[in-house]
């Protein structure tokens, strides 16, 4: 085993229902199983550029964090060290920081880091390492769309967080001639669209891997209307696209941070509403999906993570990431965790399952 006795833990990117299940198992299993002290990185890595935001774990620490939503740590997603945002001159300068939390780390004689959070925070957690920081991950992301496993957890949660809101649209499409859209997160890839659209009872599911035909979707609301259906619902991906290319951002990519995807749903309540006669509804989920408390599997999932990546730090397996294969935890190289994304394929089973049950996927 190796010779541990101090390791450092950080939550980066969005939050994810489950972040705090992670924490509490790593600096259980740490002080347990290991005898390790675990210091709390705040704010992903700028705890190390503004130590006030660090704290030591212990019993108390994570006590009754298990069933929280969000992060007990904080996180971020403008903070990337290799292109830090600061001020000069009044202007904002992407500035190579890495080498100053490289020095903080040994300051605080970590023998480690357990860095949690998604392909961002892999791709940056990948660097320390080769700066020859020990580093292991957890994959995070409501998104699903990490390569390396085959669930992250965060995801289930948000599922049945958009499936609730549609069983409770529907009641709203159906007393009066309605479309109801709902727009849901997924910049690039449509697991949670899909399966909450399955699971909620959606009449179209677009994601962003199907670009969508505007005539396809008025012809499925057609087609209700003429077996005396008088509502649609749809649910939409924020990076879902038009098969004539439209898609729109929220803002410009701010300095340092990534560019955010939205109204993809006002897009297309626009686009309908020139062609149909009903009343068209709109409603953005957001980062409703991304909060609340953690679903049982989720929880579960969390658990048998941050545990596993304190066993990965204490068998010296760094610069890799924990990961589920089939119903087994696992790991991988943590480089390909940052080396893509994971996209529904179309070969995909509960695609052909949508379809058999007449859901239009907008193609």
């Amino acid at each position: 085993m190796a010779n541990i006795k101090r390791i450092g833990v950080f939550t980066g990117g969005g939050d994810a229902p489950g972040l705090n299940a992670v924490i509490r198992a790593v600096t259980k299993k740490a002080i347990i199983k290991y005898g390790w002290k675990v210091l709390g990185i705040g704010q992903s890595t700028m705890g190390f550029l503004q130590p006030e935001k660090n704290v030591w774990l212990d019993y108390k620490s994570v006590s009754g964090i298990l069933p929280k939503g969000g992060t007990i740590l904080g996180t971020t997603n403008k903070g990337d060290p290799f292109n830090f945002p600061v001020e000069e001159d009044g202007k904002i300068v992407l500035k190579d920081v890495s080498q100053i939390i490289v020095d903080k780390i040994h300051e605080y004689k970590l023998d480690g880091i357990i860095a949690i959070g998604g392909d961002g925070t892999m791709r940056i957690a990948y660097k320390f390492y080769k700066m020859g920081i020990p580093i292991v991950g957890v994959p995070k992301t409501i998104d699903n769309d990490l390569l390396i496993t085959d669930a992250t957890f965060g995801f289930e949660t948000a599922v049945n967080i958009v499936m609730e809101a549609l069983d409770n649209l529907h009641s709203i499409a159906e007393s009066r001639d309605r479309v109801v859209i709902v727009e849901v997160m997924g910049r690039d890839a449509g697991w949670i669209a899909l399966h909450a659209g399955v699971a909620g009872g959606a009449d179209v599911i677009l994601i962003p891997e199907i670009p969508y035909h505007l005539k396809s979707v008025i012809r499925k609301i057609d087609e209700r209307r003429g077996y005396g259906a008088n509502f649609t619902v749809i649910i939409i991906a924020e990076g879902a696209v038009s098969a004539g290319g439209e898609t729109s951002y929220l803002e410009e990519k701010a300095a340092g941070g990534m560019k955010r995807y939205g109204g993809a749903g006002a897009l297309l309540k626009q686009n309908l509403e020139r062609f149909i006669d009903s009343e068209v509804i709109l409603t953005v989920l957001g980062h409703i999906q991304r909060g609340g408390t953690p679903c049982s599997y989720d929880r579960v999932l969390a658990t048998r993570f941050g545990s596993a990546a304190a066993d990965l730090m204490a068998e010296e397996k760094f610069g890799h990431i924990v990961c589920l294969k089939g119903t087994q935890i696992s790991s991988a190289p943590m480089i390909d965790a940052a080396s893509g994304q994971k996209f529904v394929p179309m070969d995909y089973d509960l695609l052909e399952a949508a379809r058999s049950i007449g859901i239009s996927l907008g193609d």
